[in-house]
């Protein structure tokens, strides 16, 4: 695993591995690893929130582990569980044996019949990898507090085997899109660093590095009539991975400029707007003048 330097260092591998990014993220990202502190990124939908992750991973030359969130994810889908067929398998073939009862259930306990989940996977490599605990706004309030307890020791206790300790601590990265308040306990021990959506000159720069091929001139059209479409009155304005799906459906369509085709244009605009309600709110006459005004 490579340490960097300094923030100018981190930025250029991150910008290396496709994420471009302001200091700022990268010295959170800094000091998250100097300090093996937890790092909350908190963002609207589509802002790069997760890229963080794959991207350092790639920077650090490390392995990324993910574990993503929802309603009702319990221990046995994120830290472990027993894989119950092999210790069947293994209790009949035991039962002509004349070992005692408590040997037998030592040899089906063991570690071999374990199936680790991303949070013990994380603590259990030689080498830190980079876990991202994707979307943890969405897990329930239990999940998160048995969250705090892991991370503030990373050790986890199988009843079992006994308590497991880190061999190595890994560079946690949590996402949250802000669709449940988290706690005051688990913002308290992590780092905190807002994303917003990027401005012109960034999400330019975005689009050119992750859609090859594409000119500069449509580039700048396809981001300029971004910008303007998230000034709208828009239940969910569309997010930097909504501006790079629209930039690649346009090179497929054959798409020079925005004021070439205005009628296939309209039809791509299903890869920006995602509910009824914000296609309702950006009839064709609204989108008519926000291309005339982005060429």
């Amino acid at each position: 695993m490579t340490a960097f330097a300094d923030t100018d260092e981190l930025c250029r591998r991150l910008d290396h591995a496709g994420y471009i990014t302001e200091k700022s993220l990268a010295v959170s990202l800094m000091l998250m690893s100097q300090l093996n502190r937890p790092l909350l990124v908190e963002g609207d939908a589509g802002v790069g929130k997760t890229e963080i992750a794959k991207a350092l991973a790639s920077a650090y030359g490390c392995e990324l582990i993910r574990l993503q969130c929802y309603e009702g994810l319990d221990v046995n889908a994120a830290v472990y569980e027993w894989n119950y067929q092999r210790q069947l398998l293994a209790i009949k073939m035991q039962e002509t044996e004349a070992s005692s009862v408590a040997d037998k259930e030592r040899h089906v306990f063991g570690e071999s019949y374990l199936l680790r989940r991303p949070l013990l996977q994380a603590i259990s490599r030689p080498s830190s990898p980079v876990l991202l605990i994707d979307e943890v706004d969405r897990a329930d309030e239990e999940f998160e507090a048995y969250l705090l307890e892991v991370l503030a020791d990373y050790q986890i206790s199988i009843p079992e085997l006994g308590t497991i300790k880190a061999t190595s601590i890994p560079y946690v990265l949590l996402t949250s899109n802000g669709t449940r308040e988290l706690s005051d306990a688990l913002r308290r021990r992590c780092l905190y660093h807002y994303i917003d959506y990027p401005d012109y000159d960034k999400e330019l720069r975005i689009v050119l590095k992750r859609i090859p091929g594409i000119e500069q001139r449509l580039a700048g059209q396809i981001v300029a009539f971004v910008q303007k479409l998230r000034k709208q009155e828009l239940q969910k304005r569309p997010g930097t991975a909504e501006t790079l799906d629209w930039a690649a459906a346009l090179l497929k369509m054959n798409i020079a400029s925005l004021d070439s085709n205005p009628v296939v244009i309209a039809d791509t605009l299903v890869c920006l707007l995602k509910t009824r309600e914000d296609q309702a709110a950006v009839p064709p006459a609204v989108s008519a003048r926000l291309l005339a005004q982005s060429v």
